[in-house]
């Protein structure tokens, strides 16, 4: 019976995973990085790695798995991302010199999905779908008179397994299956519009969960390279094709429970975004349209993840986070920053915890990015100035079933 429920489950979260990824547009906040799956860890501020809460460790941490109960996990996150920019050009590259242009690009969702199935002491099986990277914008013709339209999105679906090998040790590793969508119309007006790109990619996470003691436990994880086909895009002069990987990337972090009702979180990842974000990349690998290179020089990155949760009473639990992680971007980019404007450094989270049967719990859960303003010229852009403001913010809601 157990087995069979388990295969319902898992036929129900990737039928949802694919309805809400289809009809999402996301636009991320470590640099293309959602800052946490799903309503938990984003409650969390994304800390999780020595602290597991729910299901979604499977991709962050898969060692983690073997502290949980044999659950699901579902849930959406609501996002609002504001983003404008404004721009001069001696070139008369630029149809409205120095006035904020706004994003037309609007809300979307990002879907969270995961089970956890432990088999016995030893062993704990886990699978993960959930909305993982993204980043896009639509302005109305401006720069170059034209539109400046980018939209990527990624969604990563995740078998995994953890083994305890003793009372302190575990460690796990997650198979990453990726499907990623990408359309982009800017530029010049000569410039063809790509669309209906996508590609499909593979890679690895491998994690490993220490426990010093019962109170406080370190983990360490490591996402290796995620390989892309390549996107194909038609055009009228032919097939483009562009390269866009995901980086490798690696987290530590310590999960403390000082007393029995305060849990606190804190991580550090570093993501290696010149691996694939760097130095004329992403790169066309075939380019009949004589499209533009990209060069998007993007740096790597530090991101400082804190969590923290108590609980109120029996039924509820308040959660905290903050997140940090200075932007990638290479102020000299400017065409690349006003299409790829991944800029928001702050974010403030929160969300409760509220147990609604001995079974079924409802997770709640909002961030606040504030306004952050970011600078950029590069006259062989002929853009002599520009400014990118952006601002976000996200409701998060999702339902725990213990079984």
């Amino acid at each position: 019976m157990k087995e069979q429920a388990a295969k319902k489950i898992g036929r129900l979260v990737v039928c949802l995973c694919l309805i809400l990824a289809y009809s999402s547009s996301v636009l991320a906040t470590n640099g293309m990085r959602v800052i946490g799956f799903g309503p938990v860890q984003r409650a969390m501020g994304g800390a999780n790695t020595a602290l597991p809460l729910d299901s979604a460790v499977t991709l962050s941490n898969p060692a983690a798995l073997i502290e949980l109960d044999r659950r699901l996990d579902i849930g959406a996150t609501y996002f609002d991302p504001k983003v404008r920019y404004k721009a001069t050009s001696n070139a008369a590259m630029v149809t409205r010199n120095n006035v904020f242009i706004d994003s037309d690009a609007g809300p979307c969702v990002m879907p969270a999905a995961g089970v956890t199935l432990p088999v016995n002491d030893e062993y704990t099986f886990g699978f993960g779908a959930y909305g993982a990277c993204g980043m896009g914008v639509d302005y109305p013709s401006n720069l170059y008179h034209n539109v400046t339209y980018t939209e990527y999105r990624l969604m990563k679906f995740a078998p995994a397994v953890a083994h305890r090998f003793n009372d302190a040790l575990s460690a796990g590793v997650a198979l990453n299956l990726n499907y990623a969508t990408m359309e982009f119309h800017a530029g010049s007006t000569l410039e063809r519009p790509h669309k209906d790109g996508d590609a499909y990619g593979i890679g690895v996470t491998v994690g490993t969960m220490y426990k010093i003691s019962e109170i406080a436990a370190l983990g360490l994880a490591y996402e290796s390279k995620q390989s892309f086909s390549d996107f194909k895009f038609s055009t009228p002069a032919g097939t483009d094709k562009l390269r866009l990987n995901q980086p490798q990337s690696l987290t530590c972090g310590v999960g403390i429970r000082p007393f029995e009702s305060l849990r606190v979180a804190f991580d550090v990842s570093w993501i290696d975004w010149p691996q694939t974000a760097g130095k004329n990349r992403p790169a066309y690998t075939q380019n009949r349209s004589g499209a533009t290179a990209w060069n998007m020089n993007w740096d790597e990155q530090f991101v400082y993840k804190f969590g923290f949760e108590c609980d109120l009473d029996g039924k509820t639990k308040l959660r905290l986070g903050y997140n940090y992680a200075r932007n990638p971007l290479d102020s000299n980019r400017a065409f690349e920053n006003i299409a790829f404007p991944a800029i928001a450094e702050h974010h403030i989270t929160g969300g409760l915890g509220i147990k609604l049967t001995d079974k079924m719990i409802l997770n709640l859960g909002a961030m606040y990015a504030p306004k952050v303003s970011f600078k950029t010229a590069n006259t062989n852009q002929f853009i002599n100035s520009a400014a990118t403001e952006m601002s976000q913010h996200s409701v998060e809601m999702g339902l725990a079933y213990i079984f």
